[in-house]
């Protein structure tokens, strides 16, 4: 079989992620406080927004680590689109990646067990499996919605709509979204306590 651009990227990606678990272990936090000098520029300013498209950079602080690393790598691999974040991760090595993700995990990532706020919208059930009821990971290479930006999960849901980010579950699963369901999804994960902006 012989796969196209977008299919090794894929496919990249994927591998990628299933690695991410073993990548996100034995991470220096400490080295990658030191590498993640750059990414503060944006990542450590609240409220900052990305250029264009117009929307919030995504908080880090708290995510869990295996997704952070897996995150970096599929920007590298093209399976995300991001101007900015593809030249970042393509300087980085697998160690690089690993250090920076244990970084902005901190000391503990978020966790579940939270309440959740508000009631979640009908779309949401379909999320709880991987992003849990309170929008925490249910396991550390699935990422943490709980705290993130609205309008950075509603890019992000968009992204995968339209190919720009390559997931086959979240690609078919965006694919039968309309744009309230977006917004309100994004709206309500956004609205639980979790994730941070990170400071040095």
């Amino acid at each position: 079989m012989r796969l196209d651009h977008a299919g090794k990227a894929l496919f990249a990606a994927i591998a990628l992620l299933l690695a991410a678990p073993a990548l996100a272990d034995g991470g220096d936090a400490q080295r990658g406080r030191k590498l993640a000098y750059s990414c503060m520029g944006c990542h450590g300013i609240e409220n900052y927004k990305n250029a264009y498209p117009k929307y919030s950079v995504p908080k880090l602080g708290g995510q869990s680590a295996a997704y952070i690393a897996a995150a970096l790598a599929e920007y590298d691999a093209g399976a995300r689109w991001h101007p900015t974040m593809k030249g970042m991760a393509s300087t980085l090595s697998a160690q690089d990646r690993t250090d920076l993700a244990a970084w902005f995990q901190g000391p503990q990532r978020a966790r579940s067990g939270a309440s959740p706020v508000g009631t979640a919208p009908a779309m949401a059930a379909a999320c709880t499996a991987c992003h849990g009821q309170d929008g925490v990971g249910t396991v550390p290479e699935n990422p943490t919605l709980a705290g993130q930006h609205a309008d950075y999960l509603a890019q992000a849901l968009n992204d995968y709509r339209l190919g720009k980010r390559q997931n086959p579950i979240m690609a078919t699963f965006a694919s039968q979204l309309t744009r309230d369901d977006i917004q309100a999804l994004a709206t309500y994960f956004s609205q639980q306590p979790g994730l941070a902006t990170p400071k040095r």
